[in-house]
């Protein structure tokens, strides 16, 4: 080949080369189409030869080699002579710390369009090798624009991809490769970036794994201290105290799936002197000095829509299934009474011991059922986990959508005399632990029924509440009903993300009617109806700190007009850990 040729066969391959990033083969036919070379001469066919890239394997996989070391090595005079954004100062490393929030021009956060090229390049490069661009639902959402460093998440993973093809023998087209080259310069500097914090998360993850508490088990806390107060009535007669509650729970998840939870308990909270148990608090709890077994539970999902609950000490019925009352049930955060939290129905007397199965029957709708047993520890008679005091719950939960939540509960229990229905909440009467003039213990079967409701209306205000009944008979004595409801407002993120304020207002459990047998033994009903009215505030002052002042009235205690009304309050401080 002449000097002459060989001076015009240069200034057209590299032009082409450069800017149209094509392949050997192609950018010799563009070489050919500016020579008179006879189109048969063995000249010709020299050339193409010389230009034609190998097929195999090895020098295929150069080429992504080098794609990749472009990535690792694209370097910081490289970004900041092309103005690209974002530019630190270097480390020790010779890397800048790249952050999202170091981007100085409104033009540099653009989206991605469906429109340009480079979206549509890519949307073909994850169709054909099946890249998932990072969504769960295995889409490229090509119908919506995309930040660059959505795009670049993508792009990597089609990197990944493609490097999985060619390590398994699978053929890359050369066109692929030169559009993935092109990507790979445009997008350098949002790859460079998400490398970056790829690293820095990897780096993170090392030092969280290196220092946890287990490889399968976490520990939360939780420490309450309270100021409060009772004033009015009987409440005059109590002094202002400062009272606190500790717990700590060990969560271990031996399959990934299952939980068992390990709870220790301390406090040393006196309840207020007062007639009834309206005024209790949703936080109190007294170990006597002691540290204790507050809750040992187990959960085992069986299949996709079995989950099976086992409680082996301090159960109750709430933990079966759901209350339908998420922003007041937390003791720690949610409502400051006891009444408050949930329905009391839910509260089983002297339940200890249970086993329960969560059959979610479809998206809307889960069935949950379980039986509880007092003294399942106890071989003694009348006591075991059959012949002592027991309880059996069973409710239908629907949720039609996030925002709504609806709960059928029906719960039959049987309490051995001194007993009663003993919810902790509502009139002495309600309770039926002792009955009539003089004071009688008898054991008591009870069936209640509740529905329950919450509905959040928008991300700032929702709606609930709750009616409770329940049929009690006193062995050989006679029958009463007991009725209870309440009204919640709830006010999420009030003044402030994480803040919550709350308006309770209800009745608590009341005797409201007995049969003769009852009254021939001196127990009658409840004789007026007192009122629960409830407010408080949760403030959020960090994230792991919350503060909530709260006041509780109660409208003629014990459902009695002669006892004057009684307002308790108190300011719980939470440390959650």
């Amino acid at each position: 080949m002449n000097q002459t040729l060989m001076k015009k066969l240069i200034s057209i391959v590299a032009p082409l080369a450069i800017e149209l990033l094509l392949s050997p083969t192609v950018i010799a036919e563009q070489i050919l189409q500016h020579t008179h070379i006879d189109p048969n001469s063995n000249e010709r066919q020299s050339i193409k030869n010389n230009f034609q890239l190998s097929k195999d394997i090895p020098q295929t996989t150069s080429i992504i080699d080098n794609i990749n070391q472009d990535k690792k090595r694209f370097s910081i005079a490289e970004r900041r002579d092309r103005k690209d954004p974002p530019f630190a100062p270097l480390d020790r490393a010779g890397w800048g710390d790249l952050q999202m929030s170091q981007v100085t021009s409104v033009s540099q956060l653009s989206d991605v369009q469906p429109s340009d090229w480079a979206f549509q390049a890519l949307q073909s490069l994850v169709e054909r090798y099946g890249v998932i661009a990072g969504y769960p639902d295995s889409t490229f959402r090509g119908d919506r624009a995309m930040t660059r460093y959505e795009f670049a998440a993508g792009l990597n993973a089609a990197l990944e991809r493609i490097n999985e093809q060619i390590a398994t023998g699978n053929p890359i087209t050369q066109t692929d490769l030169a559009i993935l080259q092109k990507l790979q310069t445009d997008f350098a500097t949002e790859l460079v970036t998400l490398r970056g914090r790829v690293d820095r998360v990897e780096v993170q993850t090392a030092q969280l794994e290196s220092n946890q508490f287990s490889t399968t088990t976490k520990l939360e806390g939780t420490v309450i201290f309270a100021l409060s107060d009772a004033f009015g009535g009987a409440g005059d007669d109590n002094n202002t105290v400062l009272q606190s509650r500790s717990r700590l729970a060990f969560e271990t998840s031996f399959t990934g799936k299952d939980l068992l939870t390990t709870r220790l308990d301390f406090g040393n909270f006196e309840q207020f002197d007062l007639p009834t148990d309206e005024g209790r608090l949703g936080f109190d709890s007294n170990t006597e000095g002691s540290v204790e077994l507050g809750n040992l539970e187990y959960e085992l999902p069986v299949g996709e829509k079995i989950t099976l609950l086992f409680q082996f000490n301090d159960s109750d019925s709430d933990d079966f299934t759901d209350v339908i009352n998420p922003l007041f049930e937390d003791s720690d955060t949610g409502a400051i009474s006891r009444f408050g939290r949930r329905n009391p129905i839910y509260r089983v007397p002297n339940s200890n011991t249970g086993i329960g199965a969560r059959l979610q029957l479809s998206e809307a709708m889960s069935f949950d059922f379980a039986y509880l047993a007092g003294d399942a520890n106890d071989p003694a008679a009348g006591a075991g986990l059959f012949n002592g005091d027991y309880g059996a719950i069973a409710q239908l939960t629907l949720t039609p959508s996030d925002r709504l939540a609806v709960g059928l509960t029906y719960i039959h229990a049987y309490g051995a005399a001194g007993q009663g229905v003993d919810t902790g909440t509502g009139s002495t009467a309600a309770n039926l632990t002792q009955i009539g003039t003089p004071d009688l213990e008898q054991p008591v079967v009870s069936n209640s029924y509740g529905i329950e409701v919450s509905y959040r209306i928008s991300e700032n205000f929702a709606i609930g509440g709750w009616v409770g009944y329940t049929a009690a008979r006193a062995i050989d004595l006679g029958d009463g009903s007991i009725w209870n409801y309440a009204l919640t407002l709830g006010f999420p993120d009030l003044g402030k993300e994480g803040n919550l304020g709350g308006i309770i207002i209800g009745m608590q459990p009341k005797l409201t009617g007995t049969s003769s047998g009852l009254r021939a033994a001196g127990q009658s009903s409840d004789p007026n109806t007192s009122i629960h009215v409830e407010g408080f505030y949760r403030y959020q002052a960090t994230d792991n700190i919350s503060i909530t002042p709260g006041l509780i009235w109660l409208t003629a205690p014990n459902h009695n007009t002669e006892n004057e009304d009684i307002v308790i309050g108190t300011i719980r401080t939470a440390f959650e850990f």
